[in-house]
C-alpha cells in the first residue's frame, strides 16, 4: 500500500532484525527521479532512474536509514523525504559474572544480582532478562545449569549459562574444624610462651648454681627431631602389620643409607611418606577452612596423594646423584686397584686401599666390601652383593671378571688394564654424546613444559576458562584423553631420545 509520498512503507515504528524492502512508486506525471540512501546521517551515492517505473530499495545492515527522492516532471522538480527505518541485527550484551557458582544446600541465590544487560538501541535491558531459576531444584546436591536469556526490541536474543554447584551444608563440620585449628594454634602459642618463660627463668637462676662440665640437654629443634623420629617409628611399626604395605616398602630397600642415614628399615621411608601426606592434607584443610569451605572426601584424597608421592621425587633425585657420583668415581677406583696389583698387592689389599684413598660413595661401598671380607665372606660373594646393591653395568662386568679370575686364574693386571681402558673410552663417549644431544634434550624438556605452562598462564588470566573440563561429563572425558595422550607422548619421546651405550 503506497502513501501519498510514493513509499509503500513510510517508516518503522520499532527496530527490526530483518532486511527492509521499500518500494518507491512515482506518480504518472514524473519523467525521471533520483533516490539516495541516508545511513546513520551519512549520505550515500545517489542513483538516477530515467523512467517512470517503480524501484525497490533494500536495506540490510544495522543502521538508521532515510530515503531522499528528487522527482522531475516536465515543469519542475520536487524533493521527497521518507521516514526513518531502523535495522538492529546486533545482539545485546549480557554479563553474568563467574561461570561457576558454589552454594550450600538449602541456601538461596539472587539470580539477577550482578547481572548486566545492555543494547545499543534499547539501552539497559536488565528488566528483560529471563532465567529458569524457578525451574531448578537447589535442595539436591549436584551441578545445576542456570540459563539467562535477554532479547531486545528487534528480536535479537542472547543466552548464557551459569553452572551452580550445590554443596552439602557443612557449617557444623566447618565450625568444628575452625575450633580445632584455633586450639592447635593456641597450643603452639602457649608452648612457645612457656619455652621462652623457661629460658628466662633458667637465665635468672643460673647465676646461683654451678653449671655442669658437659651440657647434654637438647635444643628445641633437637627435641622436635627426636619426637618426629619416635612418631615415624610408631607409624612404621603400625604399617608393618599390613602385608600389602610391607611388600610395597620392599621397593625402597635400595634407598636405605643413601637418601637418609637415619632410616634403618624401608618401612620408615613409607612412614615418612604418610606423614608428609598428612601434612599436605592439613594444609589443604586449613586453606579451605579460612575460605569457609569444607573439603569433600575426594578433595581430601588429592592433597594426601600429592604429599604421599612428593618424597619419591626427592628420593629418586638423591639416589640418581648417588649413582652418578658412584659411576663417575668407579674409574678412579679401577685405576687405584690396578696400580695396587702392579705393586704386588692382593685383591683384599686393593679394596682396602680404595676405601682409604678415595672419597664419596665409592669409598663407603669399598669399605663395606672390605668389612664383609674381614668377616669371612669370599671375594665372589662380596662383589656379587656389591653389584646387586648398585646395579650398574660396569660393576656387573667388573664382578664377572673378578669371579672368573678368582676361579680360573689369569693375569689380573692385564684384565684390569683392559677394564680401565674400556671404562675410560665409555666415559669419553658418554661425555661426547651428552654434548651432542644437549640441545635436543633442552627442546624436549621445553615441549614437556609448554602444555603445563600454557594451562597455568591461561588460569591466571581467566580462572574459569578450564572449569568445564572438570564440572561436566564431556569435560572429564576430554581431560582424561588429554592426560593419557600427554603421558603417551612423554613415554615415546623419552624412548626415542634415550641412547643406550
Amino acid at each position: 500500500m503506497t502513501n501519498e509520498s510514493g513509499f509503500d512503507l513510510f517508516s518503522t515504528s520499532t527496530p527490526t532484525n530483518n532486511n527492509i524492502n521499500v518500494i518507491f512508486t512515482p506518480s504518472s506525471d514524473i519523467v525521471k527521479y533520483q533516490y539516495q540512501l541516508i545511513k546513520n546521517g551519512k549520505e550515500q551515492d545517489p542513483i538516477l532512474v530515467n523512467s517512470n517505473r517503480p524501484v525497490t530499495i533494500t536495506m540490510t545492515e544495522t543502521a538508521t536509514y532515510q530515503i531522499r527522492v528528487v522527482v522531475y516532471n516536465h515543469i519542475a522538480s520536487k524533493e521527497i523525504l521518507s521516514g526513518e527505518y531502523v535495522i538492529d541485527k546486533e545482539a545485546p550484551t549480557l554479563e553474568v559474572g563467574e561461570s561457576l557458582i558454589r552454594m550450600e544446600q538449602g541456601s538461596t541465590l539472587k539470580p539477577l544480582e550482578g547481572i548486566k544487560a545492555h543494547d545499543k538501541q534499547d539501552g539497559d535491558l536488565i528488566k528483560s532478562v529471563v532465567t529458569n531459576y524457578d525451574e531448578l531444584d537447589f535442595t539436591t546436591l549436584g551441578i545445576k545449569d542456570l540459563v539467562y536469556t535477554v532479547s531486545d526490541s528487534a528480536g535479537n536474543t542472547v543466552t548464557k549459562t551459569v553452572h551452580v554447584q550445590v554443596l552439602e551444608n557443612n557449617q557444623n563440620v566447618l565450625f568444628a574444624t575452625q575450633i580445632g585449628i584455633f586450639i592447635i594454634l593456641l597450643g603452639i602459642l602457649f608452648s612457645i610462651l612457656f619455652y621462652r618463660r623457661s629460658v628466662k627463668l633458667e637465665k635468672r637462676i643460673s647465676r646461683y648454681g654451678i653449671e655442669p662440665l658437659n651440657d647434654n640437654s637438647l635444643s628445641v629443634l633437637d627435641n622436635m627431631e627426636h619426637y618426629y623420629d619416635r612418631l615415624n617409628k610408631k607409624i612404621g611399626d603400625l604399617l608393618l602389620k599390613s602385608v600389602f604395605i610391607s611388600k610395597y616398602a620392599n621397593r625402597y630397600e635400595k634407598y636405605l643409607g643413601i637418601v637418609n642415614k637415619k632410616y634403618k628399615r624401608s618401612i620408615d621411608i613409607v612412614a615418612t611418606k604418610v606423614i608428609v601426606g598428612i601434612i599436605f592434607l592439613g594444609i589443604g584443610i586449613f586453606s579451605k577452612t579460612i575460605q569457609y569451605e569444607v573439603l569433600s572426601f575426594v578433595e581430601m584424597l588429592i592433597p594426601f596423594f600429592i604429599g604421599f608421592i612428593a618424597p619419591d621425587l626427592i628420593y629418586k633425585y638423591r639416589y640418581k646423584i648417588y649413582r652418578d657420583t658412584l659411576e663417575n668415581d668407579l674409574l678412579q677406583a679401577i685405576i687405584v686397584m690396578n696400580n695396587a696389583f702392579k705393586s704386588g698387592r692382593s685383591i683384599t689389599q686393593a679394596i682396602e686401599l680404595v676405601s682409604h684413598e678415595l672419597d664419596g660413595p665409592i669409598k663407603e661401598e669399598f669399605r663395606k666390601m672390605y668389612l664383609e671380607i674381614s668377616f669371612g665372606l669370599s671375594i665372589d660373594v662380596v662383589f656379587k652383593r656389591f653389584a646387586e646393591r648398585i646395579q650398574l653395568e660396569e660393576i656387573t662386568y667388573l664382578t664377572a671378571s673378578l669371579t672368573i679370575l678368582n676361579k680360573t686364574g689369569g693375569n689380573i693386571i692385564k684384565v684390569f688394564s683392559s677394564i680401565e681402558k674400556s671404562l675410560f673410552n665409555k666415559k669419553k663417549l658418554k661425555l661426547e654424546l651428552n654434548s651432542l644431544t644437549g640441545g635436543s634434550k633442552i627442546i624436549v624438556m621445553a615441549l614437556f613444559l609448554v602444555p603445563i605452562l600454557f594451562m597455568v598462564f591461561v588460569s591466571f588470566i581467566n580462572p574459569d576458562y578450564f572449569v568445564p573440563l572438570y564440572t561436566t561429563k564431556i569435560g572429564l572425558i576430554l581431560s582424561f584423553i588429554m592426560v593419557l595422550m600427554y603421558v603417551v607422548y612423554i613415554y615415546f619421546v623419552r624412548k626415542i631420545m634415550k641412547v643406550r651405550m
